[in-house]
């Protein structure tokens, strides 16, 4: 008799949160957030909406997953160090710029902030699974700079992480100007020359 090896039941677990996960991604833009249902979600990813529930208690989780699989990745290798702060942030923000300018990234990100601002928890996660680990690149590639004397020994790094993402996010979410490559320049000048070593 034939042996039959039994069926892994991790792989086809994680079959099923990848489709559900590029399911909730697709429809998201498709339909907006308001219309996004896990019922939805459930039938575009060819599973029942039961094995949804199983694993997550709403759709903002979902999305929230979807949009941040493979955070736990991050890369190590942290910002670009060359010697020119300025031009590091620059070349990174420019991929950021693009990033954000994706019809693609905009309609999940867009989604869960606006879902993340009538849910403290929600938004909280999203903080410590996507921003903050991005904000400590920042933090980290501004110290070695600080340590370098390119930064004045006083300044506070997150603060001047914050200067430079927040108006970028500002202008992005609030659609107060386009996101352009001459604005993050721009914005780059600004912030180091504020918190560069004097005399």
């Amino acid at each position: 008799m034939a042996n039959k090896t039994a069926p892994d039941s991790s792989r086809r677990s994680e079959r099923s949160r990848r489709a559900i996960f590029d399911a909730a991604l697709a429809l998201v833009g498709e339909v907006g957030y308001d219309k996004l249902t896990i019922e939805g979600i459930a039938s575009r990813a060819g599973v029942g909406k039961q094995t949804i529930y199983r694993w997550w208690p709403s759709k903002a989780a979902v999305l929230l997953d979807a949009f941040t699989a493979g955070v736990d990745d991050y890369s190590t290798e942290g910002l670009p160090d060359t010697g020119d702060l300025a031009a590091d942030l620059k070349a990174v923000l420019h991929a950021t710029t693009d990033e954000f300018n994706d019809p693609a990234f905009q309609a999940p990100y867009r989604a869960l902030a606006a879902a993340g601002a009538n849910d403290e928890q929600l938004s909280r996660t999203f903080v410590a699974r996507l921003m903050e680990p991005g904000t400590q690149l920042y933090i980290d590639r501004l110290r070695a700079a600080q340590e370098a004397g390119e930064i004045a020994a006083g300044a506070d790094l997150r603060i001047t992480v914050e200067m430079l993402l927040s108006p970028f996010s500002q202008r992005w979410l609030m659609r107060t100007g386009e996101l352009t490559y001459d604005f993050v320049d721009t914005l780059v000048d600004q912030v180091l020359g504020g918190v560069r070593p004097r005399g």
